[in-house]
């Protein structure tokens, strides 16, 4: 079975943004979003994930990726 790789944190690089500026920016704790850049989640809301693309003007696609096992 495969799994889905979270590129929260290159993304994040990329946009010269911290934790703490998305966090706010998004609406949830620095603590679930720390989980998710993690990769220590099995779920995200879609409204979660609308929140951080348009904050990061990204695609789902840039912050998500499926690997093969």
């Amino acid at each position: 079975m495969g799994k889905i790789i979270v590129r929260l944190d290159r993304v994040m690089a990329d946009r010269k943004i911290g934790l703490n500026e998305l966090s706010e920016q998004v609406g949830i704790s620095n603590v679930n979003l720390s989980k998710l850049k993690n990769g220590h989640i099995s779920a995200i809301r879609f409204s979660t994930l609308i929140a951080i693309c348009e904050a990061l003007h990204c695609q789902p696609g840039d912050l998500l990726e499926y690997t093969e096992d």
